[in-house]
């Protein structure tokens, strides 16, 4: 345990007597459990801490990715087909919503993870609930739909938090950004392979099957987690900052009428009281206001300086412009590859799911060489959002050739190379920025911010899609392109002074 007086961590915030450098707490002190060093876990026992975390995360990546890939074509497939009939644009609604309260619930997650649960116990019942979450998925209902997403989207904000927690506990302050990348490149194994499998059994088998594999998936990331828990020496054992008496009682209140909200809402759409697009409008601009509302707060009662806070806040906001982009993967870019894209490969139609396969492959082969990329982190946001503009506009070209017929799938490769390139520097750079900016006790829910601002441009992306009802589909890709290429020259042009008060 630290003394009594104050230290330091790296970024220069002060941490609260009883914390160690990495923010463990005295309550696990107190029992006996190992603090972590400001280095990280010692020797072998870090490299065994880390593949038990990435394991785990592999499993819940499978999942992720493997409902990722089917979803819209399963809304949007006809009924007749096993699917649900909805049109485009309200499936693309729906997906983006659904992937940015991915994101969103990462905040609560990780304020359960710091406050009540500790990292561990928060994994174990988050990926619980995804487990669940895509079992009901599977079963042959509309109503299980809104169930199991809702499902999967709370034991999302329980897990991503914590393991990116755990694995910058385990890795050190020096090694951070390094076991980042890393972790970030191996979990692209499962989101290449995650739609291969989901997407056959979905395209070819049933939609249902799809679902039930993505299930497993998780189930077998559990158990994995739980049979390496002895190896990661005390790290996420315990919350960091329990909650007092009066504070766990405010938070049960809180907690019961946030799921009273979820629940009317939920029930209404079901029962068509009120249209989907109305209820997924107001979920999207929470989720826009939500990470700029709670920043705000947190500079009114953090130590953080506030320079630093509007530099990151700067940034953060600039990486939303990435994610639009991103995620237009699964809905704008599948619904393409489904209805424009020549698919047929010596006989075989390649299905269309199978193409978000080579995103995550070229993340493969690319991140050995971003990870050499030694360069600042202002210029690794430009980049990035540089790379994820040009990607869209060769897709506005690809929208031009595809009035005349179905075009190659070499255009989309090529897409998904260009901002596959963007993605590798980005990714991790964003993490360990909100690592490095976090105030002392605050770790788990500055990284759920760093998903917060991603899913800013998820549902953006979302809801600008529905534009296509009544705009050019190349209109629509240039506009997206315009945005991302805007949003990184801004970061180029202010980089001097961004830089004077990001943490190193």
């Amino acid at each position: 345990m630290d003394s009594p007086s104050r230290t330091r961590d790296h970024s220069g915030a002060g941490i609260r007597r009883g914390d160690t450098g990495d923010g463990q707490s005295r309550s696990a002190a107190r029992t006996n459990t190992p603090a972590v060093r400001e280095g990280g876990v010692a020797g072998p026992g870090a490299r065994r801490g880390f593949l038990t975390l990435l394991g785990v995360d592999l499993w819940e990546r499978f999942s992720f990715f493997g409902m990722a890939a089917i979803l819209v074509l399963y809304l949007t497939a006809a009924p007749a087909d096993g699917g649900l009939g909805m049109s485009q644009q309200t499936a693309t609604a729906l997906f983006a919503t659904y992937m940015s309260l991915n994101f969103m619930a990462g905040l609560p997650g990780g304020w359960l993870a710091d406050r009540v649960l500790g990292a561990r116990r928060a994994v174990l019942a988050g990926g619980a609930l995804i487990a669940c979450g895509h079992a009901v998925l599977a079963i042959t209902a509309a109503p299980a739909l809104y169930t199991g997403l809702a499902l999967v989207v709370v034991g999302t904000g329980l897990v991503k938090p914590s393991l990116a927690a755990m694995v910058s506990a385990v890795s050190g302050t020096a090694k951070r950004e390094e076991a980042f990348s890393r972790f970030y490149m191996c979990i692209q194994v499962s989101a290449l392979l995650a739609p291969v499998v989901t997407g056959f059994l979905a395209e070819k088998v049933t939609w249902h099957l799809g679902f039930a594999a993505a299930a497993f998936g998780m189930v077998a990331g559990l158990a994995q987690f739980r049979i390496g828990l002895r190896v990661l020496d005390g790290v996420g054992s315990a919350p960091t900052r329990p909650l007092t008496r009066a504070e766990a009682r405010t938070a049960a209140r809180r907690a019961v009428a946030v799921v009273a909200v979820g629940a009317t809402a939920a029930t209404t759409v079901v029962l068509g009281v009120l249209p989907l697009l109305a209820v997924l409008a107001l979920l999207g601009l929470a989720t826009v206001c939500l990470p700029f509302l709670y920043l705000r707060a947190l500079g009114r009662r953090s130590a953080v300086e506030r320079h630093r806070l509007t530099a990151f806040t700067a940034v953060m906001t600039a990486s939303a412009a990435f994610w639009m982009i991103f995620a237009q993967s699964g809905s704008a870019l599948s619904l393409f590859a489904a209805h424009h894209t020549d698919r047929d490969v010596l006989g075989f139609t390649v299905p269309a799911s199978w193409l978000q396969s080579v995103h995550p492959l070229f993340i493969l082969l690319l991140a050995p060489f971003a990870g050499r990329v030694r360069a600042t982190t202002t210029t690794k946001f430009a980049g990035a959002l540089a790379a994820a503009g040009v990607s869209f506009v060769v897709m506005t070209v690809a929208a031009l050739l595809a009035r005349t017929g179905h075009v190659s799938m070499a255009w989309l490769i090529a897409v998904y190379l260009l901002y596959s390139l963007g993605e590798v520097v980005l990714a991790p750079a964003g993490l360990a920025l909100a690592a490095a900016a976090a105030p002392p006790g605050y770790l788990n829910r500055f990284l759920a911010l760093n998903g917060m601002f991603a899913a800013v441009g998820v549902v953006l992306g979302g809801q600008l899609f529905r534009l296509t009802a009544v705009v050019p589909l190349p209109a629509y890709f240039l506009a997206l392109a315009g945005i991302a290429l805007a949003a990184g020259a801004s970061v180029a042009a202010a980089a001097r002074r961004l830089r004077l008060h990001l943490p190193a």
